[in-house]
Formats: structure tokens, sequence, C-alpha cells
């Protein structure tokens, strides 16, 4: 399946900034539009729209015969702007925020001639950018689902991208190297314990967690751009639904979806803690707002290693009979 690419003119950022044209490149999998409940599925930070398929990031949840079946539903996903698709950067970062993206994500589904959603779903910053899209588009979609994600950057978030932030433009090695950083945030030392367990690589005479982390920085920075790296940074940092002023409650209040968090009980990056807050703040106003905590000993990156455990948690939303 070839990515394909809309383009969207006239486009003005929250901050001010006009774009006379910004390519919106995506991938679609499944039904025809038009034909099936359409399933958007916003991707991570280094991930992109290939989100099924021999090489798609979340192929054992989405495609034919599985949770998400590619035999029964429209799957849209679009590649965040500036993520090094077909080679798309932006020199300015700070012109965008996460919810600028949401914006030309509703643009795309305008375009595409898509006006609700069966479900709206997101890992990690593609969560956020979910949340952002609800935000500006209340009643888009009938299932609203991020996953290890948030409606904001907290202190910890915007702490780890600021570092994030330095390393990309003081390192000699900075994808590399801020890869090296991110996996620590991504996964968890019970996680790192159970797999390396303090064991050397005989061959290079080093430990295996650092043949490990060395060997996933020099991944990312053999398909990965600096500009692309540094724009989806920025975006991490820049999620907040309450940025017009309104506060979550009064937004989140208004969203007509059925909300599913789905937290990881030890996930160091979007903590649990975040989204059980998120339930107390919200539930007095929402009824239909539903808590679901995946248990995993490796952390943020969970929802992309225990497969199983996120498909008993989406079954009964996706069976077809919906």
């Amino acid at each position: 399946m070839k990515v394909q690419t809309l383009s969207i003119s006239n486009f003005k950022t929250h901050k001010g900034v006009s774009y006379d044209s910004i390519e919106l490149h995506y991938h679609q999998f499944g039904q025809a539009i038009g034909n099936a409940p359409v399933v958007l599925v916003n991707h991570s930070l280094t991930g992109d729209s290939i989100v099924c398929g021999e090489k798609g990031w979340w192929n054992e949840i989405i495609g034919e015969g599985q949770t998400i079946d590619t035999n029964h539903y429209t799957i849209l996903a679009f590649n965040i702007p500036g993520n090094g698709m077909l080679g798309q950067t932006f020199s300015s970062p700070k012109d965008f925020h996460a919810g600028d993206v949401a914006a030309l994500f509703l643009v795309g589904l305008k375009v595409l001639g898509i006006t609700n959603l069966f479900a709206l779903i997101g890992g990690s910053i593609g969560g956020g950018i979910a949340w952002e899209m609800a935000a500006l588009a209340p009643k888009l979609t009938r299932f609203l689902i991020p996953v290890a994600a948030d409606w904001k950057a907290n202190d910890w978030i915007i702490a780890n991208t600021f570092l994030q932030k330095r390393i990309l433009e003081n390192s000699k090695n900075p994808l590399e190297d801020a890869r090296i950083h991110a996996m620590l945030t991504y996964r968890t030392p019970k996680s790192f314990d159970y797999r390396f367990g303090r064991t050397l690589n005989e061959e290079s005479g080093i430990y295996n967690i650092e043949s490990w982390l060395l060997h996933h920085g020099k991944k990312l920075a053999s398909r990965f751009s600096l500009e692309a790296y540094l724009m989806m940074n920025h975006l991490l940092s820049r999620i907040n639904i309450e940025r017009s002023g309104r506060t979550a409650v009064q937004i989140i209040q208004e969203i007509s979806a059925e909300i599913h968090l789905i937290a990881i009980d030890s996930d160091l990056f979007f903590t649990a803690l975040e989204d059980q807050k998120t339930m107390e703040l919200i539930k007095p106003v929402k009824e239909n707002i539903f808590y679901h905590e995946l248990r995993s000993i490796h952390g943020h990156d969970a929802f992309l290693i225990e497969n199983e455990a996120v498909a008993q948690i989406l079954r009964p939303l996706f069976n077809p009979k919906n």
C-alpha cells in the first residue's frame, strides 16, 4: 500500500503563521471510504502511517482477522506533518503545536469526505493529538481511545522533551544519543533487568543493555532525520487542550464520544496517574468515560509489546456488531 498525499491550502497555525500549502501524507487500509465505518489511527513519536500489513507497527492489532479487522473497517492514518515521510520536514517547529496537527488532520478528513469516525485511536503523542482533535470537533467520533497518552504534556513530559532538545542541539551524535535517552523513559528498570540481567556481550566486550541501546540509537539515526526528530519532540511538549482558555472539564464534557483511557501501570513517561486524575476530574460530569490499565513490566512501550493485553481491551469496542 503506497503512501497517498493531500495538499492543504492556506493553513494558518494557532500562532498566526501562514502556510500556502502543507502536504498531508497518509495511508488507507481495509475497506473503501464510504463503504465501512472509519477508524483513524494516530502514530507515536517515531512511528508513521504504516499501521498494518507486513511493515505495520501495529499489525498484531490491525489487519485481516485482527482485533481492528480490515474486513469490517476503513483504516486511515495520517503522518504527523514534519515527521520525515517523503522527506517532509519543517525548519520552524515553533510555528506549530499539537492542536495545529489536529486541525490539519480534521481538514484532511473533510477533504476525503469523512464527516464522522467510528473510532479515533492514538498511542503516545498520537493519543495526545486524538485528544486535541476531539477538543476541536467534539462530535467527530463514536469512540475516543487515547493509549499511553494524555490531554496535556505535564511537567515530566516537558522536562524530558527539554532534555531531548538539548541533546539534539548539542550532541556529536544527536539522533543516537537522544534515542538512547528516550529508551530509558519508554522502558523500565524491571524490564531491562528481566531482559538483560547484567549479561555481557562477549563479542563487543560491553554489557548487553549497552549494546541494545547503541543498536536502537543507530537504527533510529538510519531512518530518521534530525529536523524530523526536532519537530516531533517539540510537538510532544506542546500537547494541551486547555490552550483556548477553557478548562479540561469544560472541553471534555462536551465530547460526545465514549472515551476509553488506556494506561500502563509501569509507564514512566505518560504515567497512569495522569489518566487516573483525568478520570477523577471528568467522571462527575461525563458518564461515558472509562479507565483501563494494562499491567506490564515494560513501561510506556507496552502498548507496542503487550499486543494480546491491548487486544482484550479493544475487542468489545471493535466487535462488528457495534
